[in-house]
């Protein structure tokens, strides 16, 4: 739990929130991260912006080798899904499944922890990966994906910590539950950073887009079952990741 002496950065954060939203090979003092727990979460849009530069190193490295634009925007996807290990995506098919295919809060939530995916989470996934390749393959042939991976890493993730704050869990186990509600300073921190992250890429246009798709999935998970789970803050990172990219396409063309 949330003290008011803890302090609002600790060195260890950004290790805690690598540790949990990727599969880098990153080192932990399990008993430290705990006890920080959604105090670290200021530092999920920092998370974003290192796994878009990861990807984008990748896709310039393609680039350069002459592969197609439409090649490289593939395997910068199946290289996200590889460092986050598909947390998110999981997260959206859970959450299609589970949000559309059950007739009240008890049965959503239970159709959510169901490990098995249904047409519904099918279909989810295989909308978000078809047209953020889509997306990215445009972004990629007119050279700015450094900007855009980078931005958007940044805002989707800041969109996790929005809802983690605004909105109770769910339910009262599962990894909404256990890692917390951020304190208001480290929501703001998380803000200021995703917010920052735009403006130096230069395209501050894309925080009203990921504002909007963050509201819409927070009323949706609000109305459906009542709160957030660790399946609706992954929905919520893909959902604003698509949108965003849609959105950047749209401003560069």
């Amino acid at each position: 739990m949330y003290k008011h002496d803890t302090p609002l950065v600790d060195r260890i954060d950004l290790l805690t929130a690598l540790g949990l939203l990727t599969r880098l090979p990153i080192s932990v003092d399990g008993e430290r991260a705990v006890a920080r727990g959604a105090a670290s979460a200021w530092a999920y849009p920092l998370v974003g912006a290192i796994l878009g530069v990861i990807c984008a190193i990748a896709a310039a490295l393609l680039v350069a080798v002459g592969l197609p634009s439409g090649i490289v925007a593939g395997l910068i996807l199946a290289l996200s899904v590889v460092l986050t290990g598909a947390m998110h995506e999981d997260g959206l098919a859970d959450s299609a499944d589970g949000l559309w295919g059950g007739w009240d809060k008890a049965r959503r939530l239970a159709i959510m922890k169901d490990s098995h995916i249904g047409v519904y989470g099918v279909c989810a996934i295989g909308l978000s990966l078809l047209l953020r390749w889509l997306a990215l393959s445009t972004i990629v042939a007119m050279g700015a994906y450094w900007v855009a991976l980078i931005a958007v890493g940044a805002l989707s993730r800041c969109a996790m910590v929005l809802l983690m704050a605004t909105l109770l869990p769910a339910r009262n186990s599962g990894l909404g539950k256990s890692v917390g509600r951020p304190p208001t300073n480290t929501t703001w921190l998380a803000i200021a950073i995703g917010i920052g992250v735009a403006v130096l890429t230069g395209y501050l246009l894309l925080v009203l887009f990921a504002a909007l798709v963050t509201l819409a999935c927070g009323w949706i998970a609000s109305a459906k079952i009542g709160g957030q789970t660790g399946d609706i803050l992954g929905a919520t990172q893909q959902v604003t990741e698509t949108v965003t990219l849609i959105a950047l396409v749209t401003m560069i063309t």
